[in-house]
Parts: structure tokens; C-alpha cells; sequence
């Protein structure tokens, strides 16, 4: 996706197909945390066997603040499909700017599901990936490490709604504008919806992790990542809150 050219970025044809290429990154991310335990302590404040020196949050938070803070630092956050989990955190890069043009409304960033994102990654998108329940002390580090790689792709799919949302808004403007005039939700919500395309999502989704998720090696033919979980978290988790993404960002849409 070129973001310095905004006709390419506001095709809902170059955005499906981009998010299909992520749809390939959430799998294999999930597929890498697949390996491990649930590690509940890793989620949890002031865990006493994971005690960190001036932070009252959790293992997680603090791992993923302080990768946040580097990653700002070489301007990830600068470009418009990335969303900080800690926005009042991040800091001013060294590098210079890059001069991307205005393409998502002024108030974009200030749309975002992260804080959800992560309380549902948790709650129902660990105990459905992990390969066994219970803590691992060993492995403390790369847990949090691959959650927070599954929760940078996830986040990034989900704020993708804002660029679907601006493309249907510059689609058909006017009726656009009456639904957000009206603060009609349940209509603006029916204009985004597309069942059909949903429908292809949660298809191919099936047959990727029938192939992606079996190990060719394993001859128990063992899947480290079942379809049907697959499914459940885009019919359930992605999808929804990427359509929550669109519908906030269109109610503002008239600010300007």
C-alpha cells in the first residue's frame, strides 16, 4: 500500500486486497503463539513473580510500552495504518518525516480500539490459540513477545476500517453525509456492511488454516491452528470491531 499516493490507498479493491495479505500475518502470527502456554501472569498487574521496578501494569504493557516507545522513535507511528497501544507515550522521531499526504480525516488517530483489541486478545482470542492452559515461567519473555506481534497485526487489520470507511464515504458523499447528519448508526451500519464479502473472508479463511495450519512434519497430522477458531475470531472479534473502526470514524466524518 503506497500512503503517498492516496488514489491507490482509498481503492476498496487495493484494501481488500491488502487485507488479505494481512489475513497471511495474523495466521502465522497466532500459528508462532500457538507454541506456547496461556501464561495468565503475563496479563495480570503487579504479579508477584513478575515484579518491574516503577510500572504498577502488567508484564505485557510494560514489554509492549517500552518496544513502542523505540518504534516511535524510527517513525512507526507516523505512518497512517499504524496505531500506537499507548499514544500518550510515544516519542518524537530522530529521523525526519516522511511527507505523507492528508488522505484519513484530521481526527483518525484519535480513533482507537487498541485498549479493546487487547482486553479481547486476551480474554477470548489466548485460550483458544494456546496450546495448553497454566503459566511457564520460562518462557515469560517470548510470550509476551509473540503476543505483542499478534496484537500489532491485529490492531493494524482493524484500523484498516478508518481507510475502508474514507473510500465508501468518498463513494457515494451524499448519502454519507445525510446518515451522519441523522446520527443514523443502524443505516450507516447496513451501507458498510457487505455479507457477501464476509462470507469470501471467512471462506478462504477455512481453507488457509487447513493448509497453514497442519505442520507437513508432525505425521499425527496435529493442527497448530484450527479453522474453526480461525472463524470464530474474525466472525466474532475482527469483523465487529472493525465495523465499530468505520462507524465511529464516519459519525465524525463531517467535522472538518
Amino acid at each position: 500500500m503506497y500512503f503517498t499516493r492516496p488514489e491507490t490507498v482509498l481503492n476498496l479493491q487495493n484494501i481488500r486486497n491488502e487485507l488479505v495479505r494481512m489475513e497471511d500475518t495474523i495466521i502465522f502470527k497466532f500459528i508462532e503463539r500457538s507454541h506456547f502456554a496461556t501464561c495468565p501472569s503475563v496479563y495480570k498487574e503487579q504479579h508477584p513473580g513478575l515484579t518491574i521496578p516503577n510500572f504498577e501494569g502488567s508484564f505485557l504493557n510494560w514489554v509492549l510500552l517500552n518496544l513502542e516507545i523505540t518504534q516511535s522513535r524510527i517513525r512507526r507511528f507516523e505512518s497512517p495504518d499504524e496505531t500506537p497501544f499507548f499514544p500518550d507515550k510515544i516519542q518524537k522521531s530522530f529521523l525526519p518525516s516522511v511527507n505523507y499526504p492528508q488522505i484519513l480525516a484530521p481526527y483518525a488517530p484519535e480513533v482507537n480500539y487498541n485498549d479493546k483489541i487487547k482486553d479481547v486478545y486476551i480474554e477470548k482470542i489466548i485460550p483458544l490459540i494456546s496450546r495448553k492452559d497454566g503459566d511457564d515461567s520460562n518462557n515469560f519473555g517470548s510470550v509476551a513477545t509473540s503476543d505483542i506481534e499478534c496484537l500489532q497485526s491485529l490492531s493494524r487489520r482493524i484500523h484498516f476500517g478508518k481507510f475502508v470507511a474514507e473510500a465508501k464515504f468518498q463513494s457515494d458523499i451524499p448519502l454519507y453525509t445525510k446518515l451522519i447528519k441523522d446520527k443514523d448508526v443502524e443505516r450507516i451500519m447496513e451501507n458498510i456492511t457487505n455479507s457477501a464479502v464476509e462470507e469470501k473472508i471467512l471462506e478462504r479463511l477455512t481453507k488457509k488454516a487447513e493448509v497453514y495450519g497442519v505442520d507437513p512434519t508432525n505425521k499425527k497430522g496435529e493442527k497448530r491452528i484450527t479453522p474453526e477458531y480461525l472463524v470464530k475470531i474474525y466472525k466474532e472479534i475482527v469483523i465487529p470491531i472493525t465495523k465499530e473502526v468505520e462507524v465511529e470514524y464516519l459519525l465524525r466524518r463531517l467535522e472538518d
